[in-house]
């Protein structure tokens, strides 16, 4: 069976991916079958989409419930869910927000790139348009959102030219002499995730938005992987307290369906025809993240996610006690979670092996272990993973 996929995948579907032909066939809750009814325990949840479980019937329901009824009617009129959801987000983030909805993260990031430059086009004498980033930062990978990408590795020839107005800087202290005349806005990940599960400094990234109010600078916080309650409250700005111009969400918003969300307090920036989606928040894309929202938030309320967060980190950092001969440091917030390791091929070699054990497992950056479970994980599955991918490591170490 796994032959007849990876046949039918290379001839037919464009190499974007170098895959794994493990041919999955159900899931429930953070746990994966094939089609030889083998278990793995799913600490990946899609990199960070499927925010409430595999199969998870109450979002199944209300989306059967809705296809039956309406799947897409266009933007051009209005739509129930899109509006509740919208004032849902508000209510969550508790900023004074207005929200496009679009169908990925790189469209969020995009869409919040262009708010920026109509800004910048709109409020000053003279024109402002650059963007600023980081180094290790990744945005998307749209022809913008990869120029905003600061891996120099993304930038690679084949595309070229590439959108104009673009910088990166190593740390947010750089940021500060990088604004000249012409910036509209800085666009940070809180917690860096292709970039190695990097959290930033509280304290820094308060006093860098405090710094760009005062100097009518945007900030956008790219919260595609940080955002709905992944680090343990409804945004990672919220954690950090800050009070952002533009918030990009989508991975987990969804629960698995295709969705992205740029939430502005910029609420009258756009007219109509300055920006648009086809499919951005039909029906049944807006009803599933309600759902979602109300699985997440029953969690956090009831106290289920910050005990599910105490409980995985405690078994992540016995994992990185007992093997600190393979790991180096223990990174991350909430459940975004990374274990740098000594070297790019023993990162290969553990999520090799780890895949063997029944347990999946994310590389980020160079040498960085990733794990990023479903939100509603149970201490059964935590527990089965750990024990799996301690057995891994095990037979790293004795090889």
């Amino acid at each position: 069976m796994n032959e007849q996929l990876e046949q039918l995948d290379k001839e037919y579907v464009l190499h974007t991916y170098a895959r794994n032909y493990v041919n999955f066939k159900k899931g429930i809750n953070a746990t994966l079958f094939d089609d030889n009814d083998k278990d793995y325990i799913d600490f990946t949840s899609g990199i960070a989409v499927v925010s409430v479980g595999h199969g998870n019937k109450r979002v199944a329901d209300k989306i059967y419930e809705q296809i039956l009824n309406i799947t897409h009617i266009s933007n051009l009129y209005g739509i129930e869910p899109q509006a509740k959801l919208a004032k849902r987000l508000k209510e969550l983030s508790g900023y004074d927000i207005r929200t496009f909805f679009s169908n990925s993260g790189a469209e969020a990031n995009e869409g919040a790139i262009k708010i920026a430059r109509k800004y910048g086009e709109t409020n000053f004498e003279k024109k402002r348009y650059k963007v600023i980033t980081l180094t290790h930062s990744f945005h998307g990978r749209t022809i913008t959102t990869v120029k905003a990408t600061g891996q120099s590795s993304m930038h690679t020839p084949n595309f070229a030219p590439y959108p104009e107005g673009f910088s990166y800087y190593n740390y947010i202290n750089d940021i500060y002499n990088a604004i000249d005349d012409e910036t509209a806005a800085v666009m940070i990940e809180l917690v860096q995730g292709e970039g190695g599960v990097q959290p930033f400094d509280k304290k820094e990234i308060q006093e860098l938005a405090k710094f760009l109010k005062e100097n009518k600078i945007l900030l956008i916080i790219d919260e595609v992987q940080t955002g709905v309650y992944r680090t343990g409250e409804f945004l990672a700005s919220n954690l950090y307290e800050i009070q952002p111009d533009i918030v990009t969400l989508a991975k987990g918003l969804g629960g698995g369906v295709p969705i992205g969300a740029i939430m502005t307090t910029h609420k009258d920036i756009f007219n109509p025809g300055d920006h648009g989606s086809t499919f951005g928040g039909n029906y049944l894309v807006t009803t599933a993240a309600l759902e979602v929202l109300d699985i997440l938030e029953e969690l956090k309320d009831s106290g289920a996610l910050d005990e599910t967060i105490i409980y995985f980190n405690k078994k992540l950092n016995e994992i990185y006690e007992n093997n600190k001969e393979l790991f180096t440091n223990n990174v991350g917030l909430g459940l975004m979670r990374g274990l740098r390791v000594k070297d790019a091929d023993t990162l290969a070699l553990i999520i090799k092996t780890a895949f063997e054990e029944g347990v999946l497992v994310l590389k980020a950056g160079k040498n960085t272990l990733r794990l990023l479970p479903a939100l509603t994980i149970s201490k059964n599955e935590m527990d089965e993973g750990f024990k799996r991918l301690e057995r891994a490591l095990n037979k790293i170490k004795k090889s």
